[in-house]
């Protein structure tokens, strides 16, 4: 458990074949079931202070409490995931720390010097940071807003993953605006 931070919550994952991964993922480790997205809605979406319009595919599943996140770029919108793989990473690209006070949790973090680099909302009370945190690749830290309907639709990927039978490995995202 990091003192700064609390418990890592989500382990994300750069790769270049989505689909690939998450058959890997289900079939020869046995996690899952993968909620995928091919098109994540990231809204008010920023990199380096500057705005784009991105396109990334994104599966989630969990390994008892630690959420699995793979990532596919599918424009190329900068970003730290795109930084990644054009230094010929692949992989665990960062770790997620989840919060429900987001503002001050933010503002704490900036205080101690943290900067950030890429961010973005995913649903309402679903803000994103990550930082500039990458001193060998893995090391970029996420500071994830779980206080709205994403919060719960990660509740529900925890959950379908307790007794997984292996059958429907891949699932389609949960519409946040019914959570």
């Amino acid at each position: 458990m990091s003192r700064f931070f609390g418990q890592i919550r989500q382990a994300g994952y750069v790769v270049h074949d989505i689909e690939a991964a998450m058959d890997y993922w289900s079939r020869t480790l046995g996690i899952g079931p993968w909620f995928y997205n091919e098109r994540v809605p990231i809204k008010k979406y920023t990199y380096r202070g500057e705005s784009y319009e991105v396109h990334n595919s994104v599966a989630l599943a969990n390994s008892g409490p630690l959420q699995m996140e793979l990532i596919q770029t599918r424009n190329d919108a900068p970003s730290m995931y795109r930084d990644f793989l054009k230094a010929g990473n692949t992989g665990l690209q960062h770790v997620a720390y989840w919060t429900e006070n987001y503002d001050a949790d933010l503002a704490r973090l900036t205080a101690q010097g943290f900067k950030a680099v890429m961010s973005g909302e995913v649903g309402e009370k679903g803000r994103f940071v990550y930082f500039d945190t990458e001193y060998h690749p893995g090391t970029v830290i996420e500071l994830s807003e779980v206080a709205g309907p994403k919060g719960k639709m990660f509740d529900l990927i925890r959950n379908a993953s307790i007794d997984w039978d292996g059958r429907d490995p891949v699932r389609p995202f949960p519409d946040l605006s019914t959570l």
